[in-house]
């Protein structure tokens, strides 16, 4: 007859021996303090510390003529380091090699440093069907926004720029950034921004995926002196250069900016910023006017008055007929007659060296009536650049 007692018995000495085995296996190390290289180890050491600070290298320096001396003396692992006696270390070497042997024995607390990984405030999303109309796509743009939003006022900030990227059926992708006048968490106004630029997007492929991100800001505080003043509505006014650049073109709406050639009139369009300069450097006067009183310049004898140019932008195409390569007579729809008296001409020219280059010969003209008119020749066409007045 089976005695379940001592089967039982059997059983549980046979697990508690293999439970035994099982322990000593998991304390006994896979490699004993002998075996392991003291140079290897602090090295080891030394690529993990990040800080790139005087003191760190200083720090390191020390370590490497410790481990110089130690090798030295006959110390290439750490359970020789570890055997040795704290204090007569630390009498011969220094406090560097006291924390070196805590280490080795294991009697140091290395600080853990918390690196938080920077957050992407940004959101996709692959549509499954390819899409022609911009409903389904600003719909997914107002998702986007409603989540970001939420993940932006979690940790107290708004955004700055908004960037949108949209893929098409040819793996081109369209990117565009939207700089924003006054960062802001406003779900309706960051959508707006959107919409309106979407109402005049066109594209010849399908859509198959969108994508938007946020760059975040903290929120922006200013205290503005007692002559300065900012815009009521940065946004509306945003809204509203967004509209007639969509209608007009980006070429035709900004900040007309001088270019950096002498050729007359050359500018280019820049987005507009409003930027307010302030005036309390010189007690809120304008420095634009010039100095002195205006009897005491009038009094000068240095002063004399010259004619004002009144400028035709753009310039009127007009005929002139020349007598020995000097212009007679010009004819004009709002002006003609015969040339009496002319000066010139005044050769200027630039961008010689481009695609772009240019040269043109300017004249002074008086009529018999007595005008006075700045004209040119460019490439043999006569155009009026104004009258003097």
């Amino acid at each position: 007859m089976l005695d379940f007692y001592d089967a039982a018995e059997k059983t549980k000495n046979a697990l508690q021996a293999l439970a035994n085995t099982q322990r000593d296996w998991l304390v006994k190390p896979k490699c004993s303090l002998e075996h392991i290289s003291l140079a290897d180890y602090f090295e080891r050491m030394e690529r993990s510390d990040s800080s790139k600070s005087s003191a760190a290298r200083d720090r390191q320096s020390k370590i490497r003529q410790v481990l110089t001396i130690l090798h030295k003396w006959g110390i290439h692992t750490l359970g020789q380091l570890a055997a040795l006696d704290r204090e007569q270390l630390g009498a011969r070497l220094g406090p560097e090699v006291i924390q070196m042997w805590e280490r080795a024995n294991g009697q140091s607390n290395r600080v853990l440093k918390l690196i938080r990984p920077p957050e992407s405030f940004e959101e996709s999303f692959e549509f499954e069907n390819e899409i022609e109309t911009a409903e389904p796509l600003l719909f997914m743009l107002r998702r986007f926004l409603e989540q970001l939003t939420i993940r932006l006022s979690g940790i107290y900030l708004v955004a700055k720029e908004l960037t949108l990227r949209i893929t098409f059926t040819n793996k081109q992708i369209y990117e565009r950034i939207f700089k924003i006048p006054q960062p802001t968490k406003d779900i309706d106004l960051l959508f707006r921004m959107l919409h309106t630029h979407l109402e005049n997007f066109k594209s010849k492929h399908a859509i198959v995926a969108v994508a938007l991100s946020v760059q975040p800001i903290k929120p922006v505080r200013e205290q503005f002196g007692l002559f300065e003043t900012t815009l009521r509505n940065p946004h509306q006014l945003s809204e509203t250069l967004a509209r007639l650049t969509a209608l007009l073109g980006t070429d035709r709406v900004g900040t007309p900016v001088l270019e950096e050639t002498h050729r007359p009139d050359a500018f280019q369009m820049e987005p507009f910023t409003w930027n307010w300069a302030s005036t309390a450097g010189n007690g809120g006067r304008s420095s634009a006017t010039p100095g002195g009183h205006p009897k005491a310049r009038g009094s000068s004898p240095l002063h004399t008055f010259r004619p004002a140019l009144r400028r035709f932008r753009p310039s009127v195409s007009a005929s002139v007929l020349l007598d020995e390569d000097v212009p007679a007579h010009i004819r004009n729809t709002d002006l003609r007659g015969k040339i009496v008296g002319q000066r010139g001409p005044y050769l200027i020219s630039g961008n010689w060296w481009d695609e772009k280059s240019w040269t043109r010969a300017e004249w002074d003209l008086q009529l018999e009536n007595g005008e006075l008119v700045r004209c040119h020749e460019s490439e043999g066409t006569w155009e009026i650049d104004g009258i003097y007045y």
